[in-house]
């Protein structure tokens, strides 16, 4: 039988755990259109050397122009289903893996904390990576409806299926090795993910180093850095939204702050 305070430890886990959730649900609620917007940008252009140059506010408008104010939170969706297991196993599983190290060796050095923190951070985006994938793949038929095209998936389960029976259960992991690093990488992840299966030969992209490759051979290094001012501009409101909403829930809650 477990004792009191095992079974608070266990409540205290399961409380944060759905506390973090909701909070990650509010920010990205919040501050979606933003995303969006930036995802827009990475596969505008894209490998084509001659398209026009535009920018965040002009695709925020033409978005709202050609769909309505609802047209910015396409994909919404799935990238609140990423949340769900992200944001807690990164959150929750970097105070599980702190309070190891701490019990073994007291307080943590800034190096400790910083490998636990990327530990649990890689681990909440391998989980969360196929719930990436899909939101990406709404976000870029937002693009296709623009163009008068049909959408390729009617919602986010649609699109689970549809993944799976045409590119197989290691299709939901596309792009995975290029999000380990920065705004570049977040590019290529975008590219990868938004590629669908097709017949060999008629791909553009056989690997992420071949998306690289392509993407900075026809448009510029320049375009590796597509859509960092809404990535730099969500992370601030995204966090804020995050952590006052996480402080407000777990208050309510009766939990104490960190």
């Amino acid at each position: 039988m477990k004792s009191s305070y095992q079974q608070g430890g266990v409540d205290n886990t399961r409380t944060k755990i759905l506390l973090s959730s909701m909070s990650a649900m509010v920010a990205e609620s919040t501050t979606f259109p933003i995303d969006l917007i930036k995802t827009r940008l990475q596969l505008h252009g894209e490998s084509l050397s001659s398209s026009r140059p535009t920018g965040a506010f002009r695709i925020g408008l033409d978005i709202i122009r050609e769909q309505g104010p609802f047209g910015l939170y396409k994909g919404l969706s799935p990238a609140i289903l990423r949340h769900l297991f992200y944001t807690p196993i990164r959150i929750v599983g970097y105070e599980h893996l702190r309070s190891v190290i701490s019990a073994d060796n007291g307080s943590p050095s800034i190096i400790s904390k910083a490998v636990v923190g990327g530990i649990s951070g890689s681990m909440a985006q391998v989980i969360a990576s196929p719930a990436d994938l899909v939101k990406v793949r709404m976000q870029a038929d937002s693009r296709m409806m623009s163009r008068g095209l049909q959408p390729r998936y009617s919602g986010p389960f649609d699109a689970f299926n549809k993944i799976l029976q045409a590119e197989g259960f290691q299709g939901l992991w596309k792009g995975l090795a290029a999000t380990s690093l920065s705004c570049p990488a977040d590019v290529v992840k975008t590219r990868m993910m938004n590629q669908a299966a097709k017949k060999e030969g008629n791909v553009l992209y056989s690997s992420s180093y071949d998306c690289l490759v392509k993407t900075v051979r026809v448009e510029g290094i320049r375009a590796l850095w597509k859509g960092f001012f809404p990535t730099w501009a969500r992370l601030g409101p995204w966090q804020f939204v995050f952590w006052v909403s996480y402080e407000k829930f777990r208050k309510f809650a009766g939990l104490s702050s960190f």
